[in-house]
């Protein structure tokens, strides 16, 4: 059982890629311009249940389930990554959106949603009317400016990009061990629900979901770096309104600089540092609505 967000209705949409038909899950909600929510690691789109009512009295909201994750379909990868690329997962939310029948929409993306929403306006600059992004720097930019602080506090994202099926098998030897220590740094998993803890930890259990979660990272350090650099080399930038937003007490914080980070890559960026950790939309709803609602006015 998924959570439903309270007054959305779930849906399940099939669309096409080079991997095959894959279906991806989704809530929709509200009335007015459309705003599109994807979720981070190792999460879905249940991060959004404490929000997405109060938007919805402004926009049509959709929260999906990224490829691999939650209720979408979860393909095996292929051995250069590919299936999880986030140009592949940013093409099931473009396909989504259009048969939804939105050309253009707003976008809002936590962590590994965010890296997809990245890569989405890179790919559907006319789409992308603006860009919201929670507590990443670029992928790119994070990679080559690893430092032993960074390693340290995300050795997740060296673990996990590890030949399969060495992290997949070791995580499922204890899997909620496994999520209390990821998800559990700053502010405890107190944050989350009986009910989101439970799908998040379904996620963590379920062997499908787990090796695409690690073919994600593997793919972040391997195919994305390539269509980023392609970017950089041919000086292509976001140009739509980019907002940045990030826990002061996070690792993002304290080994980086978001805004000057996006603006290697944006033209227009603006954001801060909020009083939280790293899982803004639980950990300070109120401040990120209050954030949404300014924004995407």
């Amino acid at each position: 059982m998924s959570v439903c967000i309270p007054g959305f209705k779930e849906g399940q949409l099939t669309v096409q890629s080079e991997d095959g038909a894959i279906e991806i899950a989704y809530q929709v909600g509200g009335s007015g311009p459309p705003l599109l929510l994807l979720h981070g690691f190792p999460q879905t789109k249940a991060i959004w249940e404490l929000i997405a009512p109060a938007l919805a009295q402004n926009y049509t909201v959709i929260a999906s389930d990224l490829r691999g994750y939650g209720q979408s379909s979860k393909p095996h990868g292929k051995p250069d990554h590919s299936t999880y690329s986030k140009r592949a997962m940013a093409a099931d939310q473009h396909a989504l959106m259009q048969s939804l029948g939105y050309e253009q929409y707003f976008l809002l993306g936590h962590d590994r949603g965010g890296r997809v929403s990245h890569r989405l306006a890179m790919d559907y600059p006319e789409s992308v009317l603006r860009l919201m992004l929670l507590d990443i720097s670029p992928t790119l930019c994070m990679y080559e400016n690893t430092t032993m602080a960074f390693a340290k506090g995300y050795w997740h994202w060296f673990f996990l990009i590890q030949d399969e099926p060495t992290p997949e098998t070791m995580i499922a030897a204890n899997p909620e061990f496994w999520l209390k220590n990821h998800m559990g740094r700053y502010a405890g998993t107190g944050i989350f629900s009986p009910a989101r803890w439970a799908e998040y930890l379904a996620g963590a259990t379920n062997p499908q979901s787990m090796h695409a979660m690690c073919e994600d990272y593997r793919a972040a350090a391997s195919i994305d770096l390539v269509h980023d650099r392609a970017d950089r080399a041919a000086g292509q930038k976001l140009t739509m309104p980019l907002r940045v937003l990030w826990g002061e007490h996070g690792l993002v914080n304290q080994c980086f600089h978001p805004l000057a980070d996006w603006k290697a890559v944006a033209d227009e960026v603006s954001g801060r540092a909020l009083p939280c950790g790293h899982y803004i939309p639980e950990e300070l709803p109120e401040e990120l609505l209050n954030e949404a609602r300014k924004f995407f006015a």
